[in-house]
């Protein structure tokens, strides 16, 4: 039994039996707690600053679904949904109470979905504070007249510290995170990267959602503008979702994780953000810099002898993050909820250069974008990568998406239909050439062609107005206020046209083969929305 202040409670229906638990704390207890420790510091400007060990970034190989006859006939099983007996879960739990009944312990009730009716209660049990913490900065927080009626429907089970036994257990290797849609619990083991909290209940609601509640779960950033028109960003890690949503001019709902309901809303399914640092400044991103302070938690960045952090240091890795409460963040919309969208965007990194800097697609081409999730890995960002490597990752998520890729994209395209919406296709990658060769898209230039694409600025569809790209199929404007003309043709930038077009079929290939696994899924209209032919 543990109290604090607000209701006792039992972890006895969990098997664990001791009272050497922490209930509720507050986030500045825990911080102090986890420095006492040794297992983080101060940085400078107040943040906690904690290394999560072995894994820094998510394990996807080693994340389950136990099989039952409420997943079997409807989860897209495969290597991203990886089938777990139930009866090997059931083993492994028990190894994992046994683990923790030799712990202290940090729990918290949090809860998902800011839309009240899709509303998940959700417990958190941790091994370690600053895991606690990060559950307090990244869900919903309850009041404390909700607590004291509060009921947990999901419950995330977080031992970073206990090792699986592959040949025993049933795992990979010594980690898992492992979901379990009857008993309804997230369990997690062996590693210390906070995501895999969060994305254990994004992976959840994105089953829960569609398939009980007709409500599409989306990977995507939102903003919301002075008129109340709300604009979404779907993108892969890197592709600047949490930086083009976070706007002065427009209030954050929310930086990865909503719903789309058909209520006519979109609502953040979090309470905080989870953000990448890797070169964060606070000229390029004031909001997110200014974010950091007392109360967020950074992820395995270096500090200097000043406790100063060092965003450019990577020598840990690439994946540096910050978690913060959403109110960290001072243009922030109450609740987290907006109504349908007026504009959507598909961000990616092209590291090839080629495709435009924006476009305008078609419902079909927005359909095929959406199952493709295009972006790509540059060199140094994992081992054997020498040049550019297309990535494609099914609705800019295909990690966290238990159901065919296609059943999340026949959501998006009726909404989308629905609602009238513009879907933009914006390069927040190179231009004038591939990486090695070309720069980075200047990110006031992306900026800009996100506000004129918002205010309508690009115009209405014509020859004059836009011009179809020969590779792509997509419309690029031939003018954007704000940005200089050249820019907006990625051909133009390279200055040499072969190459430039031996790059763009070498993309193009690279779509329609990532593509072939779908076809026999998608219609005629959504398979026309590709680019249409091969290199000679």
């Amino acid at each position: 039994m543990f109290k604090q202040g607000v209701k006792t409670v039992s972890l006895r229906s969990y098997g664990i039996t001791h009272d050497n638990i922490h209930y509720q704390l507050p986030p500045e207890k825990l911080h102090e707690i986890s420095i006492e420790r040794g297992m983080g510091k101060e940085a400078s400007n107040g943040a906690l600053a904690i290394n999560t060990g072995e894994f820094t970034g998510r394990s996807p190989m080693d994340r389950f679904i136990v099989k039952d006859n409420i997943t079997e006939d409807k989860v897209w099983w495969g290597n991203i949904n990886i089938p777990f007996a139930p009866d090997a879960f059931d083993k492994l739990y028990d190894k994992v109470i046994a683990y923790l009944n030799e712990k202290e312990l940090f729990v918290r009730e949090c809860y998902a979905c800011a839309d009240a009716n899709y509303r998940m209660n959700i417990r958190v049990i941790n091994e370690y504070p600053w895991s606690n913490m990060f559950a307090y900065n990244m869900f919903l927080r309850p009041t404390d007249e909700e607590l004291k009626n509060f009921d947990a429907e999901w419950t995330v089970v977080n031992a970073p510290g206990f090792m699986a036994v592959a040949k025993e257990d049933g795992t990979r290797q010594h980690n898992f995170a492992i979901l379990n849609f009857k008993k309804k619990i997230a369990l997690i083991g062996g590693t210390g990267y906070t995501g895999e909290i969060k994305k254990g209940i994004f992976s959840a609601l994105n089953f829960i959602l569609p398939v009980q509640k007709n409500t599409l779960p989306m990977h995507c950033s939102a903003n919301v503008g002075k008129k109340g028109d709300t604009a979404i960003f779907f993108g892969l890690s890197g592709t600047g979702k949490t930086t083009l949503s976070t706007d002065s001019t427009r209030k954050l709902i929310g930086d990865d994780e909503h719903g789309w309901n058909n209520e006519n809303a979109v609502f953040n399914f979090e309470g905080g953000c989870y953000a990448k640092v890797i070169n964060l400044s606070k000229d390029n991103e004031p909001e997110i810099y200014g974010a950091i302070k007392k109360g967020a938690i950074l992820e395995n960045v270096i500090l200097d002898a000043s406790d100063e952090v060092d965003f450019a240091d990577t020598s840990i890795t690439q994946n540096t993050r910050v978690s913060y409460p959403i109110y960290h963040i001072d243009n922030i919309k109450q609740p987290s909820m907006g109504t349908n969208p007026k504009n959507i965007f598909f961000l990616t990194a092209d590291a090839f250069g080629v495709l435009p800097p924006i476009s305008k697609l078609t419902p079909s081409q927005a359909a095929y974008h959406f199952i493709s999730g295009y972006t790509a890995k540059v060199a140094g960002t994992e081992a054997g990568v020498v040049e550019p490597v297309p990535s494609f990752s099914a609705c800019f998520g295909a990690p966290f998406m238990p159901l065919h890729p296609t059943a999340y994209a026949e959501m998006l395209s009726k909404k989308m239909l629905e609602a009238g919406v513009n879907v933009w296709l914006v390069n927040t990658g190179w231009t004038g050439g591939p990486y090695g060769v070309g720069t980075r898209m200047k990110l006031k230039y992306t900026r800009a062609m996100i506000h004129a694409a918002l205010n309508g600025d690009l115009g209405m569809y014509s020859y004059d107005t836009y011009h179809i790209h020969s590779v792509f199929g997509v419309a690029q404007p031939r003018s954007c206020p704000g940005v200089p003309t050249e820019v907006l043709s990625p051909r133009s930038t390279w200055n040499n046209d072969e190459k430039y077009y031996n790059t763009a079929f070498k993309l193009s290939n690279a779509f329609r083969e990532n593509f072939k696994k779908f076809e026999s899924y998608a219609s005629e209209e959504i398979r026309r929305g590709g680019p249409q032919r091969y290199a000679h």
